[in-house]
């Protein structure tokens, strides 16, 4: 992990976490099977493009993009994410974000986060991603940074070939909870230059509440994240200009629980689902309003949404919270809570859907994308200079000298 301000203690744990003997578990599959859907809006890039410079050349890499808010519960040893992941789909880059993965309460919040969640979720990933299938024990995948703000948890991983040309990698966290600077809500961004393209990934938990000028609140959020997400500054050289904010990237990918709801009653709302009348619902959803009025995220792109919105069920379970008179909780109007929106040229959108799984009260939502990255044929020849990254990371999985020290 390359993130210079996480402490010792927390680097030692996630070590001790990743080196623990994998247990065999039959845990069933909650994640439907990716499916090329020909329904699945693609956002194409354009087709003129600039003239490259001498030794350079564009390729295309596949990138797997993931948000789920876990209800602030710990993942049991036998949570199978395999199909959450699609590891029979490879791709070349692993983005995943999560929400509430502690319980946002006093303690996390005002105190010390706890990141033993953490470091399960990152067990389990890394357990399917470098899942054996055909009897090696080579691993594929490599974990080039993990960060945590309370309750908001983002990893990215890379094939293990992938990683030399990874480089500048830096963090930014934003608070926007309570008071407008505590850590229950706000963002992770992430950026680093991948070949010779720069990346940013914003993982995002906004303000929450279904009331009429609520979605006002999430739109600052968004506009303060984009405003005060400041990035450490670099050496600049003739190959690599780095951004320090995130809009100056090549390309940025927003994921999250950003909270927008449909503007319409609980009853409206369960109608328009009995009937499928998705046109009807998705014109009533609170961030596509807000984007075609260009209050926020003006300029971005979404996917078109041909799934039922993912929140708010109860746990263990395909119901609609308040669908159950006898519940004394206060109902919730299903809604598009949790979204993938991206900027920038050079990104198609393969799919776009959510994962079935019953273990929180959201549904994952993932996307998969086609990335236009530019590569210098130099660059390939002589190795990246990120190789000292390369090795910190390393360090961070499991060797078989220390398991046996392990056990």
């Amino acid at each position: 992990m390359t993130v210079g301000n996480q402490d010792v203690k927390k680097k030692s744990f996630i070590h001790k976490i990743f080196t623990m003997k994998e247990r065999e578990g039959s845990g069933s599959s909650d994640f439907p099977e990716p499916q090329s859907n020909p329904a699945v809006d693609i956002q194409s890039i354009s087709s003129t493009e600039p003239q490259m410079p001498a030794g350079q050349y564009v390729q295309s890499f596949r990138v797997f993009v993931a948000t789920w808010n876990v209800g602030g519960k710990s993942p049991h040893n036998g949570l199978n994410l395999d199909d959450f992941l699609h590891v029979n789909n490879e791709s070349d880059i692993y983005v995943l974000g999560f929400q509430e993965i502690v319980p946002l309460n006093a303690g996390n919040v005002l105190v010390l986060e706890d990141n033993e969640p953490a470091a399960k979720w990152l067990t389990l990933i890394n357990q399917s991603l470098n899942k054996s299938l055909d009897g090696s024990s080579r691993s594929k995948y490599s974990l080039i940074t993990s960060k945590q703000m309370v309750g908001i948890f983002v990893t990215i991983w890379a094939r293990k070939e992938h990683i030399q040309y990874v480089s500048h990698l830096r963090i930014s966290c934003i608070s926007r909870g309570i008071m407008g600077c505590l850590g229950n809500k706000g963002c992770i961004s992430v950026s680093f230059l991948f070949h010779q393209t720069s990346f940013c990934f914003v993982c995002s938990h906004l303000a929450s509440g279904e009331k009429e000028g609520d979605e006002l609140r999430r739109n600052s959020d968004v506009l303060e994240i984009l405003k005060n997400t400041q990035f450490p500054k670099i050496c600049k050289t003739t190959h690599s200009r780095m951004p320090d904010k995130i809009i100056g990237h090549d390309m940025v990918i927003w994921l999250g629980d950003l909270n927008y709801r449909i503007a319409l009653s609980y009853s409206e709302t369960r109608k328009l689902l009995e009937n499928n009348d998705w046109d009807a619902l998705l014109n009533k959803d609170q961030l596509k309003i807000e984007r075609e009025a260009e209050r926020v995220f003006k300029g971005w792109k979404e996917g078109k949404i041909y799934f039922a919105p993912t929140y708010k069920y109860f746990y263990n379970s395909d119901t609609y919270f308040g669908e159950i008179k006898t519940s004394k909780k206060k109902r919730r109007t299903p809604a598009w809570c949790d979204r993938i929106l991206w900027h920038g040229s050079g990104i198609k959108q393969l799919s776009y859907i959510r994962g079935e799984s019953q273990f929180s009260d959201h549904r994952p939502v993932c996307g998969t994308f086609v990335v236009d990255v530019v590569v210098n044929q130099n660059e390939l020849k002589k190795g990246s200079p990120s190789s000292n990254m390369k090795i910190e990371i390393e360090e961070l999985l499991p060797t078989a000298r220390y398991l046996k020290n392990m056990y």
